[in-house]
């Protein structure tokens, strides 16, 4: 007995260490990536006039706005890197399949990413990105005080209300398309199927909005590319090229 509760405390405290570990790991990648799209956006992003005004309020409201997007680009940009990183890590593993150091590249660790990364893309999706939008075009409701706590009671209004509407609109949808009266009087599964489905709509919004962007994007790029690079001249024809400035002398010549 007492040989197996020894045990029993051994396993649980390598659990305990490696779920330590998984969360120290997960934190210093999701830094390093909020550091990076940080730069990237302040890099890019362009100077408003409230800046230069020195508003405090206005200047609040730009940072946190800018903090949520950051947090945002930093999840996307996770989830972009997260396929790799799986692939990557599994075959360092296989690789090296009795080294000590690199044991932390593990299965719990690549499900626990996965895990968060669904997590925090949701959130962003639904609540922090329209937050930021509404954020920022929000002054407060009418005879209320100025200030951040005015804005954030009429940006969270407008998300409530936002979120009312198209969970209602996916409620009809799914009810028209569905075709069963479960679907249409009850709104008790709203996490099994309804915030799914809503995800659902919402990729393929976004797919068909890059596949309509692209093109244009593609084609844009060429034509920036084409007016910045030097188009070569050894396909030229300078018989042709000899010709044509004997025949422009010869007529420069008549006329003098």
């Amino acid at each position: 007995m007492a040989a197996a509760e020894q045990d029993a405390l051994a396993l649980r405290e390598r659990l305990f260490h490696e779920r330590v570990r998984e969360c120290v790991i997960c934190v210093l990648l999701f830094i390093s990536l909020y550091i990076l799209c940080h730069f990237i956006i302040t890099h890019f992003k362009k100077h408003t006039d409230f800046a230069a005004v020195h508003d405090d309020e206005d200047a609040a409201v730009n940072r946190i706005a800018l903090g949520l997007c950051t947090f945002t680009l930093a999840v996307a940009l996770g989830a972009v890197l997260l396929l790799p990183f799986s692939i990557i890590s599994n075959e360092v593993l296989l690789s090296f399949p009795h080294n000590y150091y690199i044991q932390w590249l593990n299965g719990s660790l690549v499900h626990g990413l996965w895990n968060l990364v669904f997590l925090f893309s949701n959130l962003s999706l639904v609540f922090l990105m329209p937050f930021a939008y509404f954020f920022t075009e929000s002054e407060g409701f009418a005879g209320s005080k100025k200030g951040i706590m005015a804005r954030v009671y009429e940006t969270s209004v407008v998300l409530l209300l936002l979120t009312l509407l198209v969970l209602g609109m996916v409620w009809v949808a799914s009810a028209i398309v569905g075709n069963d009266a479960a679907s249409r009087q009850s709104l008790y599964d709203l996490w099994e199927f309804y915030l799914p489905y809503l995800y659902s709509c919402i990729s393929l919004f976004g797919v068909l909005l890059l596949l309509l962007c692209t093109p244009f994007g593609l084609s844009t790029m060429f034509t920036v590319t084409g007016k910045l690079l030097v188009k070569p001249r050894l396909l030229e024809d300078l018989d042709e090229q000899l010709s044509c400035t004997r025949l422009e002398e010869a007529a420069v010549s008549r006329r003098i």
